[in-house]
C-alpha cells in the first residue's frame, strides 16, 4: 500500500510481546511512532530497540506510544528482547509485533522489493491522535535511526497541530519558529504575543508559542 502523509493509518489486530492488541483502540487519544525492524537479532536493530527503550520517559512526555514490528514470530522476539536488554542495559517493555505472515509489513508497504522480497526496510511512522500518517521515513538496512530527530520531529508535529507555525531548518524545542504565512501580519500582535521579527514579508519568525 502507498501510503501518504495524512491518510488514515490502516487498523489492524496484532499479536505482540505485550499480548493481542488493536491497533487504533491501543492508541487511544496518544501519538504513535510505529517502526519496523528487517528480523530479529540483528546488530543495528538491537541498538534501535534499546536506544528506544532507554527514551521511555521522553516518548511518555509526548504522550507518544512506540510500536515495533518484525516478521519474526513471537518466541524470537522475547529470546531477543534478552539480547537487547542485556547488551543495551535497557528494560523493552513496548509491543514488539510479531508479523511472520507480513500482514502488517505489507499493509504499511515495509517490504521493498529492491531491497528484499521477504524482510521489511527500516520504515518510521508517526501518526496523530486523529489516526492520521504525520510522517514517514525510510532508512537502508545499513543505517541506524536518528531517535534524537525523531523526538525533535515529534515535537515540531505536536507544536505546529496547535499553532500556526513551522519550524526552520535544524529547529529544536525552544527555538524560535516561522509564522505560517497565511497569518495576515495586522494579526500577527494578536496571535503571536511574545513579539516577532520580519526577515522578509514571507519570512516572520516569533518566539516559540507554548514556552
Amino acid at each position: 500500500m502507498d501510503l501518504k502523509l495524512g491518510d488514515t493509518a490502516p487498523d489492524f489486530t496484532a499479536m505482540t510481546t505485550e499480548g493481542e492488541i488493536h491497533f487504533h483502540e491501543w492508541l487511544g487519544d496518544s501519538w504513535g511512532m510505529l517502526f519496523s525492524h528487517p528480523a530479529d537479532y540483528t546488530p543495528v536493530c538491537t541498538t534501535e530497540l534499546g536506544r528506544t527503550a532507554q527514551l521511555k520517559d521522553e516518548f511518555a512526555k509526548r504522550n507518544v506510544k512506540v510500536l515495533a514490528v518484525s516478521v519474526d514470530p513471537l518466541d524470537s522476539h522475547r529470546g531477543w528482547i534478552k539480547d537487547i536488554n542485556e547488551t543495551q542495559h535497557t528494560t523493552v517493555d513496548f509491543p514488539l509485533i510479531a508479523d511472520a505472515d507480513r500482514k502488517i509489513a505489507n499493509l504499511y508497504g515495509m517490504i521493498h522489493p529492491n531491497a528484499s522480497d521477504n524482510m521489511t526496510v527500516r520504515s518510521v511512522f508517526i501518526i496523530s491522535p486523529d489516526k492520521k500518517i504525520k510522517l514517514t521515513l525510510t532508512y537502508p538496512a545499513s543505517t541506524g535511526r536518528n531517535f534524537t530527530e525523531l523526538l525533535r520531529v515529534i515535537d515540531s508535529l505536536q507544536l505546529t497541530a496547535k499553532y500556526s507555525v513551522a519550524t526552520p531548518a535544524d529547529w529544536k524545542e525552544g527555538e524560535d519558529v516561522v509564522i505560517a504565512p497565511a497569518i495576515p501580519d495586522e494579526e500577527i500582535p494578536s496571535r503571536f504575543p511574545k513579539g516577532h521579527k520580519v526577515i522578509k514579508p514571507y519570512l516572520r519568525t516569533t518566539p516559540q508559542p507554548n514556552r
